[in-house]
């Protein structure tokens, strides 16, 4: 796994070895970030079940002002703060080791972030704790972008109902990009 694009361009990532974290396949990342690549200079980028930081990692290399990264496993935690310190990139990040939902809780003094993006393990329903705990969050409003990585038998059938739009439904083989925003 590689960077693909930015200041850190080229440069290899070190994953999580065994089957603890899912990373996302380099051709998944490229497309994600051409998707959002006008949006992702200057933003504030919320990396949730960060596995390697792989993509608030892409975030930073493509200018992003700021990626916090939330991954409750420790040993991927390590992995975070050996991808930053190897990009030249820790001095923009905050890494959180622990529970993706205290993790938020810790961040509401912070503000809103532009972009969350969130990988969680897939079908057990932690993208539809982190939409309902995010619908009343400040963390994210109306002009932050919201992208959920699922697997394609994700129910999204109560999207609606929590009050999100979804802007793009990005299928791939296996998974795919989710693209949401609140509600006004």
């Amino acid at each position: 796994m590689r960077v693909i694009a930015g200041s850190a361009r080229r440069l290899l990532l070190k994953t999580l070895d065994g089957m603890d974290t899912r990373p996302t396949q380099d051709i998944i990342k490229e497309t994600l970030f051409n998707v959002i690549q006008v949006e992702v200079p200057g933003s504030r980028f919320l990396d949730l079940f960060a596995g390697s930081g792989a993509i608030g990692i892409e975030a930073l290399s493509r200018d992003a002002s700021e990626a916090v990264f939330v991954e409750n496993n420790k040993k991927a935690v390590a992995v975070i703060n050996e991808n930053l310190e190897k990009t030249h990139l820790a001095d923009r990040a905050n890494v959180i080791t622990g529970d993706v939902m205290i993790g938020m809780q810790q961040l509401e003094r912070k503000g809103r972030f532009d972009i969350i993006h969130m990988d969680p393990p897939y079908n057990n329903d932690l993208e539809k704790n982190v939409l309902t705990y995010l619908k009343t969050s400040k963390l994210a409003d109306e002009d932050t972008l919201i992208i959920v990585e699922a697997s394609q038998q994700t129910d999204f059938s109560y999207l609606e109902d929590l009050g999100y739009s979804i802007i793009k439904d990005k299928i791939y083989k296996r998974n795919r990009h989710l693209f949401l925003k609140k509600e006004v």
